[in-house]
């Protein structure tokens, strides 16, 4: 597989490979001799290289879209991917900047937005759209800041999950990561922090622009 993407990528030359990657020529060396490599590296760098082929070597090396090898005339049935390896799809991690803007409807992470991407198999039955990391001690010690959560994106805000862990953009107060409860003044919700020294408040509900459901951390001790 490596050898297939370093011929179709620099013309089989591996110190070009190691270039374009950012990484030394003895890491491609050592991939080579090893018959292994860093997918979620190569995903990010190389465009249009299809995931499931990365997972599992099944498949078109490159996106459907974009393949011109072994064209044929006739139309073909598309190749069956096992569900599991397929949806081991990488997340992307985005910038706090790319993550304010996922409550509008027209939002679409572009690739200067993702600073990397994970493969995450026990995130393989969520339906996670992005990853953030986060900032702070104010959820302290439920996340630390430097974790990264995974969210799922809450299009309506009946689906809200009081008492659990989301993300919210705000026009003013930029992104938080807080527990969401009912509030006793009208049109609020009331934000709620896992740190004591961090009092709760409301919220106006015309202040968001988006909620997303944290549905899973990476986190480092």
């Amino acid at each position: 597989m490596l050898e297939a993407l370093i011929s179709h990528f620099t013309g089989g030359n591996k110190a070009q490979f190691a270039k374009h990657l950012s990484v030394s020529p003895q890491t491609i060396s050592a991939w080579v001799a090893r018959n292994t490599f860093d997918s979620e590296l190569i995903y990010a760098k190389c465009r249009d290289v299809n995931p499931s082929w990365l997972l599992t070597g099944e498949g078109n090396m490159l996106l459907k879209a974009n393949n011109t090898q072994n064209v044929k005339e006739e139309h073909e049935a598309i190749p069956f991917v096992p569900g599991e390896s397929a949806s081991n799809k990488p997340i992307p991690l985005v910038t706090e900047r790319a993550a304010a803007g996922f409550g509008n409807e027209f939002f679409s992470i572009q690739g200067e937005d993702v600073k990397e991407y994970y493969i995450i198999p026990k995130f393989r039955f969520c339906h996670v759209d992005f990853m953030i990391e986060v900032s702070g001690l104010s959820m302290f010690p439920h996340f630390k800041s430097g974790d990264v959560v995974a969210c799922t994106i809450l299009h309506d805000a009946k689906y809200i999950q009081w008492n659990r862990c989301h993300v919210i953009a705000t026009r003013e107060q930029g992104i938080l990561v807080k527990r969401i409860m009912p509030s006793e003044e009208e049109g609020c919700f009331k934000i709620v922090s896992d740190n004591k020294d961090y009092p709760s408040f409301n919220l106006p509900k015309e202040e968001i622009t988006g909620i997303a459901l944290v549905v899973g951390c990476v986190s480092l001790e």
